[in-house]
């Protein structure tokens, strides 16, 4: 059992990465379904808030089928820091987390995300003003370091958990390397190990199936494993993983019926979070990986991008039903995409 806070997590949570412009309410419903124990919203500009921003606000948005769920900030000022947490203290998430990741530029020029990694004082600074400013468990997700020669998370570690934050993930690679390279989880295991570190830690960083999960579970010793990535237009990844560790079997892949009915859940429920403009455009970056696998599905895929409401794509939906019927999805490696200028931390 882990815990956060007065938060009890299984013996092994799964948790959901915040994904800039991916895990909204919609994205989080599908993924809770099929087996995420903790999730995050998409992080959150503390000057965005106080300045009463509409999308910054929007993202505040948590349902009670979501819980436990935390809500993330970030910034580089400590009075925006800790008013953005009071503020959102008052929609009454299950923590508060804190950004010290995001590797995008226009983030890290601001001084905040990735960009602290370069003054461990400043974030120290950041995260105890968030602590004092609410009475929710702090917990923080950052990245090794700023690049090769800076690979400070083992003080980061130790420093944050002096001022009182109750979990850290960590992504094993620095901001330097971005989504290059391989995830090195050989310090994820150090600060892990540190006799001095009492809270949980969570790895995160390229595991795409069950047998990898199981593998850097034993042999990191983690608390649990967060999953971002992976988990775009295939939110079975975390059944897939519950099950592989119990059995040592791998699932089924998922059916086409459940693909389909998935993506009928995610469009109706992002319609009804954004509306139909907005909600139908922002859905058509998930058709892709829904519906990887199915030989010829392009021309099924062009259309359900250029439809314009929810009962045209529900019949398409309905069409790519009929026409594979019985076809067999074979289970294919899940694509861990780089996505440059956007934020997956």
């Amino acid at each position: 059992m882990a815990k956060i806070g007065n938060i009890v997590l299984p013996e092994f949570p799964l948790l959901l990465a915040p994904m800039e412009d991916v895990s909204d309410p919609p994205f989080r419903a599908v993924c809770k379904d099929n087996g995420a124990d903790l999730m995050y919203t998409e992080f959150i500009s503390s000057e965005g808030l106080i300045r009463d921003a509409i999308k910054s606000r929007q993202k505040l948005d948590i349902f009670e089928e979501e819980r436990p769920v935390g809500i993330q900030i970030f910034g580089g000022d400590e009075e925006a820091m800790a008013l953005s947490s009071k503020i959102v203290s008052t929609v009454n998430p299950d923590l508060v987390d804190i950004n010290f990741g995001c590797p995008v530029k226009k983030v890290v020029s601001k001084g905040a995300g990735a960009g602290v990694l370069k003054d461990v004082d400043l974030m120290v600074r950041l995260t105890e003003a968030v602590v004092k400013s609410t009475a929710l468990p702090v917990t923080v997700k950052t990245r090794l370091g700023w690049d090769d020669n800076s690979k400070n998370i083992e003080e980061v570690a130790e420093r944050l958990q002096d001022v009182g934050i109750k979990a850290l993930s960590i992504h094993g690679r620095t901001r330097s390397q971005m989504y290059k390279g391989v995830a090195d989880w050989s310090l994820i295991a150090k600060v892990k190990n540190n006799p001095r570190i009492q809270i949980p830690i969570f790895g995160n960083g390229d595991i795409d199936s069950p047998q990898k999960a199981l593998e850097y579970k034993n042999r990191y010793g983690v608390d649990g494993i967060m999953i971002g990535r992976a988990a775009i237009g295939y939110p079975w990844i975390f059944r897939e993983i519950k099950h592989f560790m119990a059995t040592g079997e791998m699932m089924h892949a998922p059916t086409l019926e459940e693909r389909v009915s998935v993506i009928k859940k995610h469009l109706h429920k992002s319609v009804d979070w954004k509306g139909p403009i907005a909600g139908i455009n922002e859905m058509r970056r998930h058709y892709a990986n829904y519906l990887k696998g199915l030989p010829n599905i392009k021309e099924f895929r062009n259309r359900l991008v250029v439809l314009k409401t929810t009962d045209e794509i529900d019949a398409v939906l309905d069409e790519i039903l009929q026409y594979y019927k019985g076809f067999v999805i074979e289970r294919s490696p899940i694509e861990l995409i780089d996505y440059h200028e956007k934020c997956p931390v």
